[in-house]
């Protein structure tokens, strides 16, 4: 019945023209064909499929069958009909529109999870051919890549073939999915891949191979990278005709961002690149690209964006990436995204690496340019590790302006005032969590302690001595008020826990500890102890360093300039 309604339908569409074909023959051609393979009657659908005067209709219409049959061959795998099976998934791949055809097949990917993904990009890429996988492709990831590309090549050589003749429209149309195509794939296998590290490997690497193979096709359709990577961003790009889904053009992003990863840090094709282009040319167009890689969460992908970075930063010489860069926006949403990665990231070896390219950062601009990316970073880090790290580089960059004949006015006088600033004070006054705070305070102390002693009253290059009324009032006065409370507090929690500690020992039970209006997990009393005993250190320490700098301060307002020259 299935076979009979089948024939029906083709007979009635035999007689139209290809462009009369109507949705309703469409759903009617699936529906019956898909009962032809339920039913078992492949031997009669293939006769269908095989006759020449079925042609336009096969072409137009039978790509529906593909995912029938695909499902057939991967659950049916002991049928003795597999042979027409894949027969027929032959057939149709050669005889169907290529367009409808690429679209269905990648509806199918889609589907499956897991092993399966392998197994089916297989079944439709080469349905006649096996390969041999590679041992450690688990889930068949890289055969799959080979296959993918031995299945696109045709397609991009008849692009190549069909630029002088006369069928302009169908040419770029196909030309415009092979551009989705080469997106896509850049996003995904390749956003997330990992690539070999040494040269040697490099070249067996097949994700690799896949990589410079899309990249290639690109240039084979009009699509060179420098010209897209360059484009990227602008009003008007160079593939603005394409009709993108709202959500590829949100992946397009991603996909440029690979593209340049794969470009600059892979070095694939990058002897395509103008060799007259600037470092900071360059680094100016790979930081939105850097942002991207940035934003995402998955270690695969924003460690991409660290290592663009560190391409483009080693091509500058130190101070000479100019301020005004800073004026576009990735300049400084990248230090920003370092600075997540810094703080949030669970492997030690990225957090590491993102402190070092953030450094690196700092020592390419210029001096207004550091000041500019100190002050953000102060107001937007909220970490007390990262703006002690921030205030010990204002030190060193105030360090190499007193050194120098004449004084970079970014760090010294009115300009270094408003910078302490945001470093000189205690955010919540005297109630600051001092022990959260406290890399930030010994920092802070040290660089105060730095100013007093190598910038004279007299000479007041810093502008420290005319300002010194008000840090004491916003910094230290309240600093010594906190620690008074703070050391109370701590100091009567050990007494507490000394005194139930032996309760606690006859019972063996675990206790807790409030501290700052948070409780300690339980833990051991001997425990509690040495974190409460720990604590009362870090208080020490900061009153000491802030000791020593009042006095400091004490002496200097009171000494004559002879007498500072012996001050050290």
């Amino acid at each position: 019945m299935a076979v009979e309604e089948l024939q029906s339908i083709i007979m009635r569409c035999q007689i139209l023209e290809e462009q009369d074909f109507k949705e309703e023959d469409f759903g009617l051609f699936q529906l019956a064909g898909q009962r032809c393979i339920d039913e078992g009657h492949i031997e009669q659908l293939l006769e269908i499929i095989q006759n020449e005067k079925n042609k336009v209709i096969i072409k137009n219409m039978g790509w529906n069958l593909v995912g029938p049959v695909v499902r057939c061959l991967l659950w049916n795998k002991d049928d003795g009909k597999r042979k027409y099976y894949f027969l027929m998934l032959d057939l149709l791949v050669k005889l169907c529109n290529p367009k409808e055809l690429l679209l269905g097949l990648l509806e199918l990917i889609e589907e499956p999870s897991g092993k399966q993904i392998s197994q089916i990009i297989l079944l439709l890429l080469q349905p006649l051919q096996t390969e041999e996988q590679i041992q450690t492709d688990d889930y068949g990831l890289c055969q799959c890549c080979n296959a993918l590309i031995e299945f696109t090549k045709p397609f991009v050589e008849e692009v190549i073939n069909d630029k002088e003749n006369s069928l302009e429209d169908e040419n770029e149309k196909l030309k415009d999915e092979l551009l989705k195509f080469c997106f896509k794939s850049l996003k995904c296998p390749l956003l997330t891949a990992q690539f070999f590290e040494q040269s040697k490997e490099a070249g067996n690497d097949p994700l690799r191979c896949f990589a410079s193979e899309i990249i290639g096709f690109l240039s084979a359709i009009g699509h060179p990278f420098p010209k897209m990577i360059f484009n990227h961003g602008r009003k008007k790009r160079t593939w603005d005709y394409l009709e993108f889904e709202e959500e590829e053009d949100k992946q397009l992003a991603d996909s440029m961002a690979s593209l340049a990863y794969l470009v600059f840090v892979q070095g694939i094709s990058i002897d395509q690149l103008p060799m007259v282009l600037s470092p900071s040319y360059l680094l100016q167009f790979n930081m939105g690209h850097i942002e991207v890689f940035l934003q995402r969460t998955e270690e695969s992908v924003f460690s991409k964006g660290v290592d663009l970075l560190e391409n483009g930063l080693l091509r500058i010489e130190d101070n000479g990436l100019l301020h005004q860069y800073l004026e576009i926006k990735s300049f400084l949403t990248v230090p920003q995204g370092l600075v997540k990665v810094m703080t949030l990231c669970p492997i030690e070896t990225l957090r590491k690496k993102s402190l070092a390219m953030l450094q690196l950062y700092i020592n390419k601009l210029d001096s207004q340019g550091k000041y500019t990316l100190f002050r953000c970073l102060l107001n937007t880090s909220n970490h007390s590790g990262v703006e002690a790290f921030i205030i010990q580089n204002i030190k060193n960059q105030i360090d190499v302006s007193l050194k120098r004949t004449h004084n970079n006015k970014w760090f010294t006088g009115p300009q270094l005032i408003s910078l302490l600033d945001l470093v000189l004070f205690l955010p919540e006054g005297a109630e600051t969590d001092l022990l959260q705070n406290s890399d930030r305070i010994m920092a802070s102390l040290n660089l105060l302690r730095y100013l007093v002693i190598k910038d004279n009253e007299k000479d007041n290059q810093t502008g420290l001595w005319t300002e010194l009324g008000k840090i004491e009032n916003n910094f230290l006065k309240p600093l010594h008020t906190g620690l008074n409370m703070s050391k109370a507090h701590y100091e009567a929690e050990i007494k507490n826990s000394q005194e139930n500690s032996q309760e606690v020992q006859k019972s063996k039970d675990l206790c807790s500890v409030t501290v700052g209006g948070e409780e300690i997990p339980n833990m051991p009393p001997e425990m509690q102890l040495k974190v409460l005993h720990s604590a009362l250190f870090t208080f020490d320490l900061i009153e000491s360093v802030l000791a020593r700098v009042e006095e400091l301060i004490e002496i200097k307002t009171k000494s004559t300039p002879e007498e500072n020259i012996g001050i050290k």
